[in-house]
């Protein structure tokens, strides 16, 4: 006859708690990560101040400072670094402090103002100062086109699309997917991608003088400082150029492309980083044409609206002179152009955006990390960096040290003390304990190295902590097998009554335990959310071991003749435990007469 189907199998369920086990450690291992990331106060790591930058000294406004630490918390979070501080000091600096060596990377974002621009291009030239009455050499526009499905195809005569800036310095292959528009043929029409027509001079010589004219371009000092503007030296920031208030703007390119620099004189801002709804950094599509990385733009109302109007006015610039710069539409991120591409195509009211470039410049790294800042927004004040040290983990070291020690000190009485008082069920309660550790290992290792998990003491003091709360499990449950056997049951239905009377206990004070470590993950910060996290993870760790190892193990051990026929030495024996019980309550009664 069968065997009914909710017979306990303990044999299949350790198999499968192991096999759990065996299979963290194999994603441990595929990751090359075999030891747990340590924090700022175990491994040491950097420390920035970053001062703000205000008009003539004065102090920022309190409201705009924290601001700013929120952003750069948000920047922290999204680029998976745990256990980075970011604290307000003073009135105008700001310290953040980001645990692990070689976190310059790091640093740089987080003070990346990240001022995002959409402006129109009036003139462009190579990047060095430009002598009075010469005429700026010519630059070809890339050709080819794509199709909607991104397939190359032959552009059709007519056909809308959109071009890159000269020698490559198009960030954006596809800088918009429109809304398809039915063409002539009932086709929709294709994305923006490069163009096959040439490119004249972008800034044209007056033909009777051979000087230099800037068509639509008003201002005179834009045009000084553009004409003597040199991209090839200093950080390539020209003054002024990240003003949203400037109506005309002299700016050097970000990227060095062929060896070479533009410079751009820019017209109003058409549409700020405050209307990009997402960011998000997107892969190589080769069946789109797409070599490189790239960040997908997506702008909210007001956004798509503006991004509509200003390629409008490039397209009817190409329109009527397919060599004007005023058919370009620059990218600008704090004050260096991104992106320039050449817009022949209507109005694109898709409300979408991409940016990407040259395989070799534009990564996934660099379209992670602009696609992090731009999602968080920009930081409402500039700043600059006033000192950047290296944390030594000495003093750390030896906190490390101690507290482990004393871990250990807790671990080693907390397991004299089940050998003592349970015997043979006490190996029970010590192999659940290693079982537990060697899961926490696995899990600390495997965040560290895909979320960025950081190994501090305050985890640390919550891991230690957590040795009492996974004690205190096995305790709930070894006590009510002992209750049921001075009942006088068997052992075998002994395991599992006590385990339904202890299965619901364990659960509501875990449950307490994890919502509280939930509350004070979200409520604080720093060293005490680091606790909590830590503290909670162990809890949710203690439920998977009591359930699947604990349970199980003594359900299995109960089938065994040392146990199951209650040697002195299990710490199962019935007998033993109702003269206990028995010599108990002779004690109290006797001492309830002396009383009365």
């Amino acid at each position: 006859m069968a065997s009914p189907s909710n017979v306990p199998k303990p044999g299949r369920t350790l198999f499968a708690l192991f096999a759990v086990i065996a299979i963290l450690a194999g994603v441990a291992l595929l990751q090359g990560q075999t030891k747990p990331k340590l924090g700022l106060d175990l491994a040491g790591g950097t420390t920035v101040t970053l001062t703000a930058k205000t008009e003539k000294g004065k102090n920022p406004p309190s409201g705009l400072m924290d601001q700013a630490v929120k952003i750069m918390t948000q920047r922290v979070n999204g680029l998976g670094v745990s256990d980075a501080e970011v604290a307000k000091q003073g009135s105008n600096n700001i310290v953040v402090n980001v645990p692990g060596e070689g976190q310059s990377r790091v640093v740089g974002l987080i003070g990346t103002t990240a001022k995002l621009q959409f402006r129109q291009v009036f003139a462009y030239a190579d990047g060095k100062p430009t002598a009075a009455g010469a005429t700026p050499s010519p630059s070809a526009t890339p050709s080819g086109t794509a199709s909607p499905s991104g397939k190359p195809t032959t552009k059709p005569s007519g056909s809308p699309s959109a071009s890159a800036t000269p020698r490559k310095r198009a960030v954006s292959d596809a800088l918009a997917a429109p809304t398809p528009k039915p063409s002539g043929s009932g086709s929709p029409s294709p994305t923006a991608s490069p163009s096959a027509s040439p490119s004249s001079p972008l800034v044209s010589p007056t033909p009777s003088t051979g000087t230099q004219t800037y068509p639509g371009v008003t201002d005179k000092a834009v045009i000084q400082q553009f004409e003597s503007l040199d991209c090839y030296n200093g950080d390539r920031h020209a003054p002024g150029a990240n003003d949203p208030k400037r109506k005309f703007v002299a700016a050097c390119a970000q990227k060095v492309e062929d060896g070479q620099v533009g410079k751009y004189i820019l017209g109003p801002v058409r549409v700020l980083g405050e209307n990009v709804k997402s960011a998000t950094a997107m892969p190589p599509n080769s069946q789109q044409g797409q070599a490189s990385w790239s960040v997908s733009l997506k702008f909210d109302g007001k956004g798509a609206k503006q991004f509509g109007d200003v390629t409008t006015d490039a397209s009817k610039a190409y329109q009527s002179d397919s060599s004007s710069p005023q058919a370009q539409v620059a990218i600008v991120l704090d004050g260096q152009v991104v992106s320039a591409p050449q817009i022949n195509q209507g109005a694109i009211t898709g409300g979408s955006a991409s940016i990407d470039g040259p395989a070799d410049s534009f990564t996934q790294q660099y379209a992670t990390d602009l696609a992090n800042v731009l999602k968080y927004g920009a930081l409402p004040l500039e700043f600059k960096q006033s000192s950047i040290d290296e944390v030594s983990s000495t003093l750390g070291s030896d906190q490390l040290t101690g507290g482990l020690i004393a871990g250990a000190i807790g671990l080693g009485l907390v397991v004299v003390y089940c050998m003592l008082y349970y015997r043979g069920l006490g190996l029970v309660a010590v192999s659940s304990l290693i079982v537990a550790s060697v899961i926490t290992y696995e899990a600390v290792v495997i965040l560290g190295e895909g979320m960025g998990f950081r190994l501090s003491l305050p985890h640390i003091i919550g891991l230690i902590v957590s040795i009492g709360i996974t004690a205190d499990s096995f305790i709930v449950y070894f006590e009510r097998l002992r209750d049921e056997l001075r009942a006088g049951r068997r052992l075998r239905s002994s395991v599992e009554n006590a385990w339904k009377r202890a299965r619901r206990t364990i659960l509501v004070a875990d449950a307490v335990t994890f919502l509280a470590a939930v509350v004070l993950y979200f409520l604080a910060v720093g060293g005490v959310a680091g606790f909590a996290f830590a503290m909670g993870l162990t809890t949710l760790i203690d439920l998977v071991v009591v359930f699947f190892f604990t349970k199980p193990m003594v359900a299995l051990l109960s089938r065994t003749r040392f146990f199951g026929r209650g040697h002195p030495m299990s710490g199962l024996d019935a007998k033993r435990l109702r003269r206990t019980t028995q010599d108990a309550s002779g004690v109290a009664a006797r001492k309830t007469s002396q009383e009365a």
